[in-house]
């Protein structure tokens, strides 16, 4: 299945992808050859997102990616299995879109055949470019997100906006495998539900991990770096499967943390 990955940190720091080794880390994902993508968010809360429909194992976007550094307090990760919708850049993940003057990205593992039918997954605004479960279900939760991101100034209040995910996640679950990372440049959410290492395996939880440390001397793993920077004393990761030998928690069947600065703010 595919993989997700994602950072919270207090400050910037530099990230390293060896996208190749990271898909195929484990032995788990050596098919997902359908397409990767890189979101980090700047300081200023843009974001450079990167991504192509072709495996990184061919990809000299990826070598020009590990060429350079990358340096970000946010930065969610995909690299893609097709299930449903063709190997395209507009079916790539992670997928971007702006509310109420901030960038939000979103990436998704799972299948969704019944989100574009189901009246609980209205559109609002924002529609998709693509033709993926998985950007019709980011732009339905979007859609729920309006009222609170346009009346607001800057991000609405984290528990307000935490509610709307939880109940999208919820809702979600019901229509199949529903891992999802998720970012509104303040916050990150992650949603664990069930997926499976291989096509004829029955899903079943955790689909997601999280690891909470410090970085002190940096963090490394297959296809990973992160640099270790002044005033940066820990941060979270997530993980569709654990990175490396530690103690990474694997979240329960339906569990929505919440990340912000490199702290677990919220479930």
């Amino acid at each position: 299945m595919c993989e997700l990955f994602a950072m919270s940190s207090p400050v910037p720091v530099g990230v390293e992808f060896c996208l190749h080794e990271f898909a195929l880390h484990g032995g788990l994902t050596a098919a997902n050859k359908d397409g990767w993508g890189i979101a980090n968010y700047a300081e200023d809360g843009a974001v450079r997102l990167y991504k192509e429909a072709e495996p990184a194992s061919s990809s000299e976007w990826v070598e020009f990616i590990e060429a350079h550094d990358m340096r970000s307090a946010i930065v969610l990760s995909h690299i893609r299995r097709a299930t449903r919708g063709g190997r395209s850049l507009m079916n790539t993940q992670p997928f971007r879109r702006e509310l109420g003057g901030s960038c939000h990205v979103f990436a998704h593992n799972g299948d969704l055949p019944e989100v574009f039918h189901d009246p609980r997954f209205p559109l609002g605004f924002h529609k998709p470019l693509g033709e993926t479960d998985s950007e019709y279900a980011f732009c339905s939760l979007l859609g729920r997100l309006e009222d609170l991101w346009l009346a607001s100034a800057g991000p609405p209040d984290l528990e307000h906006r935490t509610l709307v995910v939880a109940d999208f996640a919820g809702s979600l679950a019901g229509l199949g495998m529903a891992n999802f990372i998720y970012s509104d440049g303040d916050a990150v959410f992650a949603h664990g539900n069930r997926r499976r290492d291989h096509v004829a395996d029955p899903p079943r939880p955790p689909g997601l991990h999280v690891l909470h440390r410090s970085v002190d001397g940096g963090y490394h793993a297959p296809g990973l770096e992160i640099a270790h920077e002044s005033g940066c004393r820990e941060m979270v990761l997530v993980a569709s499967v654990p990175l490396t030998g530690e103690n990474w928690r694997p979240l329960a069947e339906g569990e929505l943390v919440v990340l912000r600065a490199g702290r677990v703010v919220g479930r």
